[in-house]
């Protein structure tokens, strides 16, 4: 996300950092060259023009126009700019009510509303441990209907069955008194979608708003489709009181014009982000975060989070004690590990966190994708338990029948266990406690797969 915006933000950015001072001469085009950032980003033109205005009052600044690293204090500035334009802080859900609290969730069709229900339900018991309920009021769609159930079913939520004879409002009732009686902690209501904004959609979720009175009214967007998702949340917040926003498809959107956009457009906060199409897929809408991603500073705090959130903590243990012990690190612990980073949603989605990934040339980019891991495990597969426990056997004719095995060329074979072997070496700096050894392994690891990732 943001990967335009990144690129051109850095190059205008940088030509301040050998700069002794900041004069009107350099400040203006630094804000030429940002306001052509930002429409490039489809970022409306009122955020741009509030924005250009808040940085250029800024830049005169005193306290810039003094400072021994103006270069640094711009960026601080533009930093400081999008954290405002964004929202500030992330604003959570807000769930004090007598359960079931009651979240409302609407949009157009093709936003991905559906699976952000079920995502928000995964999200709220994960990490809230909320018993969460589930319900389709979309009775023009039964596909929609049996998608959810497939979902709720799959991340384990309470799924409230409902059918075409029905009227949304009583499909909505029905489901939060079932609610009440299995005492559910949230009931998330599915609506109906249209392929655009239209009277009759209006009148009809305004009604079902007014009967249910939920806690949370959330407007679900895809942020693919730039300034015109916060033009679109406008329209909907003009009928209906929201509660914010999430944006969907955030992975997919290298603009990021929507999440820059929203918040200035509707005053709405955005609460969540969607960054894939996994059900574990959906982050809360950290603003300060976010720009640090823009500004290729990466988000630590997210990864971490992600890091916790789904790493088997009991598996790590066992893997830490037995590195301790002197037992070797072999390939199918190498292969749990790789497991571990797909559940985490991938290389893509770390990547997006490390700061200074938007150095990184393309074609090293493009191969560190999630097809890598696929294709690592593939290999892995393809061996003998014997061979995963004792990887110095693998030599010869072993490496040319696991290749023929997983579909694979030898060289593929090759690349995998030269990561294998960079990996070994950094668990034994492990055993030695020696962290700063560590670093410059997981360093050394990211430099080879930059000299060389496996077949796409």
């Amino acid at each position: 996300m943001f990967d335009n915006l990144t690129e051109r933000l850095n190059g205008t950015l940088k030509k301040l950092k050998g700069q002794s001072r900041l004069t009107e001469s350099n400040i203006k085009d630094t804000l030429h060259e940002v306001r052509v950032a930002l429409l490039e980003a489809d970022v409306a033109l009122p955020v741009v023009t509030d924005f250009l205005e808040n940085l250029k009052a800024g830049a005169l600044g005193k306290e810039v126009q003094s400072s021994l690293t103006p270069g640094q204090s711009m960026i601080k500035l533009v930093q400081a700019e999008l954290v405002k334009v964004m929202g500030d802080k992330n604003e959570s859900l807000n769930l004090n009510a007598q359960p079931p609290a009651v979240i409302l969730m609407a949009g157009l069709q093709g936003a991905g509303k559906t699976t952000t229900v079920a995502k928000l339900g995964r999200w709220l018991q994960e990490n809230n441990k909320k018993k969460v309920g589930v319900v389709s009021a979309d009775v023009y769609r039964p596909a929609a209907i049996k998608q959810l159930e497939m979902l709720a079913n799959e991340v384990d939520l309470v799924f409230f069955d409902s059918d075409i004879t029905q009227k949304p409002i009583d499909v909505a009732k029905n489901a939060i008194d079932a609610a009440k009686r299995k005492f559910l902690d949230v009931i998330i209501i599915d609506t109906a979608g249209r392929l655009h904004i239209d009277d009759e959609m209006m009148d009809e979720i305004k009604a079902l708003h007014a009967a249910i009175k939920p806690i949370e009214t959330l407007f679900v967007v895809d942020s693919m489709t730039g300034q015109d998702a916060a033009n679109t949340a406008k329209a909907f917040n003009d009928a209906l009181p929201l509660t914010g926003v999430i944006l969907t498809k955030a992975d997919g959107d290298a603009r990021g014009g929507a999440a820059l956009s929203i918040r200035h457009i509707t005053g709405k906060p955005i609460k969540f982000i969607g960054m894939g199409e996994k059900t574990n897929a959906l982050e809360p809408f950290h603003p300060d975060r976010m720009a640090s991603r823009i500004l290729d500073m990466g988000d630590m705090l997210s990864l971490i989070e992600q890091i916790e959130q789904t790493v088997d903590k009991e598996k790590a243990e066992k893997l830490v004690q037995k590195i301790k012990k002197g037992k070797t690190f072999d390939l199918e612990d190498f292969r749990e590990q790789l497991i571990e980073m797909q559940r985490m949603g991938g290389i893509g989605s770390m990547m997006d966190k490390l700061p200074g990934m938007n150095a990184m040339p393309s074609e090293v980019k493009d191969k560190m994708n999630d097809k890598l891991l696929a294709r690592q495990i593939g290999v892995i597969n393809s061996m003998t338990m014997k061979e995963r426990r004792f990887p110095d056997l693998i030599k010869g004719n072993r490496k040319k029948r696991i290749a023929d095995g997983c579909g694979q060329e030898l060289s593929d074979v090759n690349r995998m266990l030269k990561q294998f072997l960079m990996m070994q070496k950094m668990m034994k700096k492990l055993k030695s406690g020696n962290m700063a050894n560590m670093m410059r392994g997981v360093k050394s690891q990211m430099q080879g797969l930059q000299g060389g990732g496996m077949r796409r």
